[in-house]
């Protein structure tokens, strides 16, 4: 008789990165958890709606926990963007966050109490969560300083809550992974926003922008250090591949806590080099604080959805070292992280820039 699929529970099962992990698991029995329906269910055993806002969302968490038994749980639901997510309040973004953080770690340490399966904890925290500004690549040690921008900080104390009460996980080993900005086709978020120059804004122009294919310019500060300030990019798949890759892992006795920086294979790109690939329109302000009112107005106005306090992280050079996680995946690690950090970046735009390319050809044929 064959040997049953081992069962894992994913929360934010409907997001991006959630549906790009459930590609990765045929083999395992995935049990999706998220506020709202994922838009494929192809993979997903059993779809658990729950908003991780409310604190009884812990008792049914470990209900859940306990009927299912599953092997490991990865922990992807959080606020990123607020306008996409429809939660603008941040107290808000807080309790789903950090607390639903918190609670999923609850859920398990209660289950396990109890003879729980769960043996492994993935939780994405992201390089957000050490600060715009670094001074050079640091490593899983450097100090977390994240400020300004909510999404940074709910990371940052999300990160410092699994580190915390980690050791509390009965026989559960925890790991976090802290990658660098998103990219792909699929992939939405502030900085490939920002580069693609969509019109993400909920206003009546913005949307119609979008329809005529009207791009946003980059918007930088007058100083080469800005174009020269790099940037390190990981594809949404090879951050999919990884989190399957763990949760495969032949089960050796693990620390209480592993945390791994992630980026793609190569070098940093510049964001001169990322205009470039984007063939993005720049536009230079005489300084941060002209470009801080500007993306104020843009906001206001319900043009873009990138909020004014994402400043620091797209006028700072924030760059990680990666060596433990090459270390630790091995002769594995290039099956695993495919993408150089180039191609994860170009992969943003491929389709853009082939429509471009095909309608600059049908206008050449009229």
């Amino acid at each position: 008789m064959p040997e049953a699929h081992p069962t894992v529970v994913v929360t934010g099962i409907s997001g991006n990165l959630g549906q790009r992990l459930l590609a990765q698991l045929p083999d395992h029995r995935v049990i999706g958890v998220d506020l709202l329906p994922p838009p494929s269910t192809v993979g997903l055993d059993r779809f658990v709606p729950l908003d991780l806002g409310y604190e009884a969302s812990t008792r049914e968490l470990v209900q859940l926990f306990k009927e299912t038994q599953p092997v490991a749980v990865v922990h992807l639901a959080f606020v990123l963007d607020p306008v996409r997510n429809g939660v603008l309040d941040v107290d808000t973004m807080w309790r789903i966050n950090v607390a639903g953080t918190s609670r999923v770690m609850e859920a398990i340490s209660d289950a396990n109490r109890e003879r729980g399966s769960i043996a492994t904890f993935l939780y994405p925290s992201s390089v957000s969560a050490y600060g715009p500004d670094l001074p050079e690549a640091v490593n899983e040690d450097f100090p977390l300083g994240a400020h300004t921008l909510p999404y940074a900080i709910h990371k940052r104390q999300a990160d410092q809550v699994v580190q915390a009460r980690a050791a509390s996980l009965l026989e559960c080993s925890a790991f976090i992974l802290r990658p660098h900005i998103f990219t792909g086709s699929t992939v939405h978020n502030y900085m490939v926003g920002a580069f693609r120059g969509t019109a993400n804004g909920q206003s009546a122009y913005a949307h119609r922008m979008v329809r005529e294919g009207r791009r946003l310019p980059c918007v930088l500060p007058i100083g080469r250090q800005f174009l020269n300030n790099r940037m390190q990019f990981v594809h949404v798949d090879d951050m999919a591949r990884l989190l399957a890759f763990l949760l495969r892992r032949i089960r050796l006795p693990e620390p209480p806590v592993t945390i791994f920086n992630v980026t793609g294979r190569g070098e940093p790109l510049t964001f001169a080099r990322c205009i470039e690939i984007a063939q993005a329109k720049l536009i230079r302000v005489p300084n941060r604080w002209t470009m801080k009112l500007l993306l104020e107005a843009m906001w206001k106005m319900k043009i873009s959805a990138i909020p004014p306090e994402a400043l620091p992280y797209m006028t700072g050079e924030y760059l990680m070292d990666t060596s433990r996680l090459e270390k630790y995946l091995d002769y594995e690690y290039p099956r695993v992280i495919r993408y150089s950090m180039e191609d994860a970046y170009a992969d943003c735009f491929a389709d853009m820039l082939h429509a471009e390319e095909a309608d600059a050809h049908a206008a050449t044929r009229a």
